[in-house]
Parts: C-alpha cells; structure tokens; sequence
C-alpha cells in the first residue's frame, strides 16, 4: 500500500482515514477538499486541480482523499489500493451535521484556508442522494480495476478491524 485513493460520500470520514492511514504506513496525505478550495469557499479550475492531482501522483508514496470526477479516474489508475467508505445515508448525513458543529465558525484541519464550516442546501441533498445517484458509479468503475486492491467497507466497525490489523502489521 503505497499509494492509496480513498473515496465515499460526504461525512464518510475520509479525511479522519486518511489522516490515520498516513500515519500508520508514514505516507503524506493530501485532502482534494484543501487543494480544491481557496481562501473564502472559491473553487480552483477544472485544468488546475488535474494538474495538482498529477503532480501529487507523480511521487512515489500518497494517500489521496476526496470524490472530485475530475480527478477520479486518474487516482483510479494510478492507486495501488483504493478505499471506498460506502457507509448508509443516515450514517453520512450524521457526519455532516456533526462536523458541522464540531468546527462551528471554524475551518477544518483537511480543508482549504479561510473556508470555515458550512452545510448548504445543495451539499445536504448531495449526501442525501449520493448512495442513489452516485455510488452505483463508482461501483461500476471499482469493477474494472483488475490489479487494484479494492476495500469497500460498508460499517465503521469493517474499518477499524482493518486498520487494527493493519497497526499489526506495520508494529503501529
């Protein structure tokens, strides 16, 4: 596991593995949120983040997190491993309230400078409907991937047990 895509629906906890991961196996993390986000909520360009995610690829260790079709298949193809927190809408929405207002008037720690906390409308409904819409994609795109190692955990506890076993393994 050198390079690891980590993906899911919002309020997953995909930044919280990543950081974690990246501690257990001593890879850099990179969070998409805090390279896709300037200061005040304003997106970079489409071109922009390609080319940012290219670089981070072009090293030889990374764990990357976050949705972002711009950059998926990318990530896809080049992951050694990829993860996916596909968690029940309740559980997802859950996380978004509860960050929410754990980092009330804050900017978190994975996300881009001077972008404190927020839960619209549009991201709401996103999470809401993203086991419908989007996760069959995702899914679909997880198949072809043939020498790709493929976690897809389903519950919290799938994860802890891996990553209990992964400590394990790497004596963390």
């Amino acid at each position: 596991m050198l390079k690891i895509a980590i993906i899911g629906c919002g309020g997953a906890g995909k930044s919280t593995l990543a950081k974690k991961l990246g501690k257990i196996l001593n890879i850099p993390v990179y969070h998409l949120d805090s390279i896709f986000w300037k200061p005040g909520w304003q997106p970079i360009e489409r071109d922009e983040l390609i080319e940012k995610t290219m670089e981070i690829q072009e090293t030889n260790q990374w764990i990357i997190d976050g949705n972002y079709g711009a950059t998926m298949d990318l990530r896809l193809q080049q992951a050694d491993t990829v993860i996916f927190l596909h968690y029940s809408t309740i559980r997802c929405l859950y996380g978004i309230v509860k960050r929410r207002i754990q980092y009330h008037n804050k900017t978190r720690p994975d996300m881009g400078e001077d972008c404190k906390e927020r839960l619209d409308w549009e991201f709401f409904n996103w999470v809401r409907t993203y086991n419908q819409k989007k996760a069959p994609q995702v899914l679909k795109r997880l198949s072809t991937l043939k020498e790709t190692k493929i976690h897809i955990f389903t519950f919290p506890k799938q994860l802890e047990d891996f990553l209990k076993e992964l400590k394990v393994k790497t004596n963390n």
